[in-house]
């Protein structure tokens, strides 16, 4: 039975709303005055708040702030008649679960306390992360102690001190200018300057001037002498990154500069000294591109003297949980967030995803799952639908073609929607997965379409009628 406290000091409507929403014997609606509430919760914690806000009143989030002292589990849902932003933001940035405007629409009660009753059941399940490794702070910014990471270590730890080119290879997102940037901390250029360019973020057109310089009236806009990086980093390191992208007309004025440490600025005749020294960086194949004339041969050997190879993500084994653990640790105190844990299922599906993006990726979904995040447990429903399209192999799952009934294309889903939830035996993750959504999702369909039940009440051979799910 789900427990929904309603905090509320005026009787008339809203307690007889949400008990009309919510008819025993699955809920059970508890409603309580504001001086009576935390008494109340410390006895009897619900599974979901639904706090009243009267305006204008600072009580309401002053109770708030204490239920939140008391436990930061439990969801709580506003409902204001205020119909100003303000309210709402403040609410949502203190931590609350989600805000509702009087009058109250009763699809909408009931999808917000459902899902609340949700995230509130998956709270108190054992989490995984915390238990995973030990309570300790990650220092520097590379992170990962898998084979072929300290293989990465070892060569950053050779090449450092060497006064040699490096070529960095991986996939995007992986982290090369970090180890970049490792290599330039540890060398003896490390008081001198570090510029990183993205040769693919610059067109064609303006990358030989970034990186040379031009002279005044060697074109259209040129007003004036500019320094291009190989000047400007005269003594220090310079990493161009995504170098497979650069031209070959480029690539030869690059092979040139290393040969002689002498460039001339575009549209200038002069010639310059630099003493730079080159990494780079690509997540292209550059041998391959070599031989079939998409890049120098010559510049590739005279880049390759050093290569340092960064593994994809979904190569590096444990590391993933390590690096969850360090994003959540950062990421929840840039955001004042309070996630210390991670849900067993969030966990399953973090780690079935293939992470093309890698690391970035990583921490792209991280940062986006805790700005949803309520509470201190990291759950699935928090995760982006749409990086779970690929987490599993095709076959790992059987589905049978779903019995279509409707002709409209909401009837046609619906009738997909409750023949999944059939198939799974009532089990929302499972059919969450062989839909291909979120368990959020499916939760807000299910109510949507007033689905049956099938672990309560199974559908008979034609039976077209429907239940309200728990």
């Amino acid at each position: 039975m789900a427990h929904i406290l309603l905090i509320d000091d005026d009787p008339a409507s809203i307690p007889k709303q949400v008990r009309q929403s919510f008819p025993p014997p699955e809920h059970r609606v508890e409603v309580v005055h504001n001086g009576d509430c935390l008494a109340r919760i410390r006895t009897n914690a619900p599974d979901v708040i639904l706090l009243v806000l009267h305006v204008p009143d600072q009580s309401g989030l002053e109770i708030f702030e204490a239920i939140r002292d008391l436990d930061r589990r439990i969801p709580v849902v506003f409902i204001t008649s205020s119909k100003t932003a303000e309210s709402a933001i403040e609410a949502m940035q203190r931590g609350a679960y989600d805000f509702l405007f009087k009058p109250l629409d009763a699809q909408r009660l009931q999808r917000v306390v459902g899902s609340a009753l949700e995230v509130a059941c998956r709270m108190r399940e054992p989490a995984l992360a915390a238990e995973t490794y030990p309570d300790f702070e990650v220092e520097g910014p590379i992170v990962g102690s898998c084979p072929s990471m300290l293989d990465v270590y070892k060569a950053v730890g050779r090449v450092s001190g060497q006064n040699v080119p490096v070529l960095i290879t991986g996939e995007s997102g992986t982290g090369k200018e970090q180890i970049a940037l490792a290599i330039y901390r540890h060398s003896t250029r490390a008081r001198a300057s570090f510029t990183a360019l993205n040769c693919a973020a610059i067109p064609e057109s303006l990358l030989e001037s970034e990186l040379f310089g031009h002279e005044r009236g060697a074109f259209t806009g040129a007003d004036r002498r500019r320094l291009g990086k190989f000047e400007q980093c005269n003594g220090g390191t310079l990493l161009l990154d995504e170098i497979g992208d650069m031209s070959l007309g480029l690539q030869a004025k690059i092979l040139r500069l290393m040969q002689d440490q002498w460039f001339a600025r575009v549209g200038g005749s002069e010639m310059v000294r630099t003493d730079v020294r080159l990494i780079a960086s690509t997540h292209r194949d550059l041998r391959a591109w070599s031989s079939s004339d998409k890049f120098r041969p010559d510049l590739y050997y005279r880049l390759s003297v050093f290569t340092i190879h960064l593994p994809p993500l979904r190569e590096r084994g444990d590391d993933l949980l390590l690096l969850i653990q360090h994003f959540l640790r950062r990421y929840s105190r840039e955001l004042g967030k309070e996630v210390r844990e991670v849900a067993p299922e969030a966990m399953d599906r973090l780690r079935r995803y293939t992470w093309p993006g890698n690391v970035r990726e990583l921490q792209s979904v991280l940062k986006n799952a805790l700005l949803q995040a309520s509470g201190t447990v990291l759950l699935s429903d928090f995760l982006s639908e749409d990086m779970f399209f690929d987490s599993r192999e095709p076959d790992q799952i059987a589905v049978r073609p779903p019995r279509v009934r409707g002709t409209s294309l909401s009837a046609m889903e619906r009738d997909a929607i409750q023949e999944c939830l059939i198939q799974a035996g009532g089990n929302r993750q499972q059919t969450a997965e062989l839909l291909g959504i979120s368990t959020r999702t499916l939760l807000r369909k299910i109510r949507d379409y007033q689905l049956r039940d099938p672990l309560r009440q199974p559908l008979a051979s034609g039976d077209e009628s429907v239940t309200t799910p728990r």
